[in-house]
């Protein structure tokens, strides 16, 4: 008796015709009604939750909590974070029909120095809300016309991190990185153009703000055919990050001229030499050289402490990301155990401190400790590597210097 041909239920293809067919209890299901079908789900779906908008609204201990399993330390910055974040993810949960009170945006505004966590933070916030991430550097933007890329790119990043959704794009947050790197190079408005400063700042003033802007999805200058879209930036979240490398001359300076006259209560008061960010201001910031309509446009202003040798040390062994914990997951893949001695941990953290690139440097330092290991241990059989603080000082001295001899 021969074998009935099969046929798909819902199509009627027959079998040949199908890459793959499903047998259910009475029914049969080839691989083109699945796709199909899969894409009704995903459009009935979509109609029941727009552009899955869903934001789960976390309180500002939660968000600091949440912080804290990655980023050491930085309290102070911390707190202020999860309050502006906390506050504008409100905003945009509120219910217009309420009453007539429009809450504005809180952009923020992070000073400190290279390696102690800006980035980490923004992208930690992005990770708790399930919300793309741009991050950008100021360093490339220039005014429109000139070399460089315009201010609109930006959002084109933000829509490239949201694939192209744009209603998950307006809901944003975009890191700008190295804002310093714009401020005005001198105190008085120059006739010439400041093509990298000052006209960048005024062109980022209507983004910030809030308002509809033309974004070319491929880049604005190489693609000048392709069809513009409309984004809305009242929604997105700014976090803009920089150095600010001398700004603490300004606040230092600030200090000295409240000082006068007025002896007895500044001695009341005593002055942290060693992190004078903390003392920071929009003065101080203004005085750096940002404009004026950019600072009241990023109100939430806070600062990063530099890292001491108790902080980075946590940072090598403590958050889930650990760098120690990634190296060894790393040589754990290769059948290989990683273990590393206090006095080796102390040695990576005392050479950080030197070099002054904070928690980068951990990075650096622990590539040039382990690297020569993990060239040569994945074929060798070797099953533990423990790393002394010989072994560190020895790998280490490998990239320093040679001291030059001299010739008789």
């Amino acid at each position: 008796m021969s074998k009935p041909d099969l046929n798909c239920s819902f199509c009627g293809r027959p079998k040949p015709e199908t890459q793959l067919l499903i047998a259910g209890l009475d029914a049969h299901i080839c691989d083109r009604c699945i796709v199909q079908a899969h894409g009704i789900v995903l459009e009935e779906t979509a109609e029941e939750t727009p552009g899955n908008l869903s934001i789960e609204l976390k309180l500002p201990r939660e968000i600091k909590a949440f912080l804290d399993e990655y980023v050491i330390g930085q309290d102070a910055s911390k707190r202020v974070l999860s309050v502006a974040v906390y506050n504008h993810y409100k905003r945009l949960l509120q219910d217009k029909t309420d009453d007539d009170v429009e809450i504005q945006k809180s952009n923020i505004l992070l000073v400190g120095p290279t390696g102690t966590g800006k980035t980490l933070l923004a992208q930690t916030i992005s990770r708790l809300l399930n919300v793309p991430l741009a991050i950008v550097d100021a360093t490339v933007l220039t005014e429109a016309g000139y070399v460089g890329e315009d201010v609109e790119s930006i959002l084109t990043r933000l829509l490239q991190a949201s694939d192209y959704d744009v209603e998950r794009a307006e809901r944003g947050i975009v890191f700008i990185d190295e804002i310093d790197k714009i401020a005005r190079k001198s105190d008085n408005p120059s006739i010439t153009r400041d093509v990298s400063g000052e006209g960048v700042q005024q062109a980022l003033l209507k983004l910030l703000e809030g308002t509809v802007v033309n974004v070319p999805p491929k880049g604005g200058r190489k693609h000048p055919d392709q069809k513009f879209i409309e984004v809305n930036t009242a929604n997105i979240l700014f976090v803009a990050g920089g150095a600010f490398d001398g700004i603490e001359a300004h606040i230092n300076k600030r200090l000295n001229l409240q000082a006068i006259g007025y002896k007895t209560a500044m001695e009341q008061r005593e002055v942290d030499k060693e992190n004078m960010l903390q003392y920071i201001t929009p003065r101080d910031v203004r005085s750096f050289g940002l404009i004026p309509e950019i600072i009241g446009r990023l109100p939430v202003l806070t600062y990063m402490t530099p890292l001491d040798e108790a902080t980075l040390r946590l940072i090598l062994t403590t958050p889930k990301n650990a760098l120690i914990k990634q190296y060894t997951q790393l040589f754990k893949m290769d059948g290989i155990e990683l273990q590393f001695t206090p006095g080796a941990l102390d040695y990576i953290v005392e050479k950080a401190m030197q070099y002054k690139l904070g928690a980068r440097g951990l990075r650096s330092l622990c590539e040039a400790v382990l690297n020569d290991a993990m060239f040569e241990l994945p074929e060798s059989g070797v099953k533990k590597l423990k790393v002394t603080k010989q072994y560190a000082d020895q790998k280490l001295s490998k990239i320093e210097l040679p001291k030059l001899k001299v010739v008789s």
